[in-house]
């Protein structure tokens, strides 16, 4: 990794995100900033690298809370348009809504992804994001 891909944001971009790696198309990276009160995570990115749709679900609360701190990126809901994603934007996504979140061909990215308080909160992977489709992005 080049010494900028390494200090993107202020935030370090933690260790390969191998356990989480079969929901992902390319190579994502973890560091968990917070396990207390709201858990909170630093998502890295390397370009192309997306994740598969997926949904938050719960019984009440729940959902998740994306603030983009690098690069350029994009997230989608199912049935909308992608929406690209530069730092200081902030993704607010309810429970039971099916997205997904990603980097730019061309560049890293990375977000806080903030894990909204719930009850019975569970995570649904999905199916990948066509490269026929993401490939048309911009």
């Amino acid at each position: 990794m080049k010494e900028i891909e390494k200090n993107l944001s202020v935030f370090p971009i933690g260790e390969p995100n191998d356990a989480y790696a079969q929901y992902f198309s390319g190579k994502s990276y973890l560091k968990f900033l917070s396990k207390e009160q709201v858990p909170m995570f630093n998502v890295t990115f390397e370009p192309k690298c997306r994740n598969n749709w997926h949904i938050h679900h719960a019984k009440s609360g729940g959902g998740q809370i994306l603030v983009c701190v690098a690069g350029r990126g994009y997230y989608q809901e199912w049935g909308k348009e992608a929406r690209e994603l530069h730092p200081g934007d902030v993704v607010n996504i309810p429970q039971g809504v099916k997205h997904w979140h990603g980097a730019a061909k061309d560049s890293w990215f990375q977000h806080l992804a903030i894990e909204v308080p719930g009850e019975e909160t569970a995570n649904e992977w999905c199916e990948r994001v066509e490269d026929s489709y993401y490939e048309q992005l911009k």
